[in-house]
């Protein structure tokens, strides 16, 4: 019986193994068979993209930031070939002197764009920082600072760099007896690489520069209204011949991270030196540009 039985099942396995497989039916499983890998295939190579595409960006983003935080890392970097399009500004070349009581540290940097060093960008960079190193050799030839300490530190960093503009601050301090602080922002259209001033930026909306100088007015009130540690060269009585009466076009700004247009005052220019140098972010509604 048992052998019997066994029989059976080896003529039921024969049979099944022997079962003829219709020609289309065998390509429809070959086919959805590859099919499946294929897609499988493109999930994973889907994965790596995205993967070696974050990590590129993510890697491309701490270059930059380190290429505008840091001179020194970024004349390093400017030395490897392939981040040269990446390292945007560098240290050129730095001014410094210890002379008695005075002293001086003058960073010059130098703006490249596509790779290539901005000539005539370079040229008003490097003309401002020599205006600042005659200054300093004249109060030093002269003795102007007499038996006091005189000194000069003039520094930059990148307050803008998006698609279309970078905007490179030049900051500066004066001490003698007390200090003072000066700031200069080159504006460089990218596709240009032209300085681009307000005047040119506004050149066929200029009622839009009083518009600009309006809304500083209005600023300057509102914060003295609700600050009284703030005073402006606004309606004022004690520096009335001094008050801030508009803009004229030349004035130094930046572009911050909404898009609005910063523009930035001296220290002693708009205001007295405790407030040091005052900032005013400008609505888009005002400027039109969005």
């Amino acid at each position: 019986m048992e052998c019997s039985d066994k029989d059976k099942l080896l003529k039921m396995k024969n049979s099944y193994e022997t079962i003829s497989v219709p020609l289309a039916a065998r390509n429809a499983v070959i086919h959805g068979i590859n099919k499946g890998k294929r897609e499988k295939r493109k999930i994973q190579m889907i994965r790596i993209t995205k993967r070696s595409a974050m990590s590129a960006a993510a890697a491309a983003a701490l270059i930059t930031i380190l290429a505008n935080a840091s001179p020194v890392t970024a004349n390093a970097m400017e030395e490897i070939p392939v981040l040269g399009a990446i390292a945007k500004v560098v240290t050129f070349r730095t001014f410094e002197e210890i002379n008695n009581h005075y002293e001086a540290k003058i960073d010059i940097p130098k703006v490249s764009i596509n790779n290539s060093d901005n000539y005539t960008v370079n040229r008003s960079i490097e003309e401002y920082a020599n205006q600042l190193i005659k200054e300093y050799e004249q109060q030093v030839t002269q003795g102007l600072a007499g038996k006091g300490h005189y000194s000069v530190t003039s520094s930059y960093d990148v307050v803008t760099d998006n698609n279309k503009y970078l905007s490179l601050r030049i900051q500066t301090t004066v001490i003698m007896a007390s200090g003072a602080e000066y700031v200069k922002i080159f504006t460089i259209d990218k596709s240009t690489g032209d300085v681009v001033t307000l005047k040119d930026l506004f050149r066929e909306k200029e009622d839009v520069l009083k518009e600009i100088g309006e809304n500083i007015k209005k600023q300057m009130e509102d914060q003295m209204a609700s600050d009284d540690s703030k005073i402006y060269f606004y309606h004022s009585k004690e520096f009335s011949q001094d008050d801030f009466t508009g803009i004229n076009g030349d004035e130094s700004y930046y572009f911050n991270n909404k898009g609005e247009i910063v523009i930035v005052f001296d220290e002693y220019e708009v205001a007295p030196g405790y407030m040091g140098t005052v900032e005013f972010a400008i609505p888009k509604s005002v400027t039109g540009l969005y």
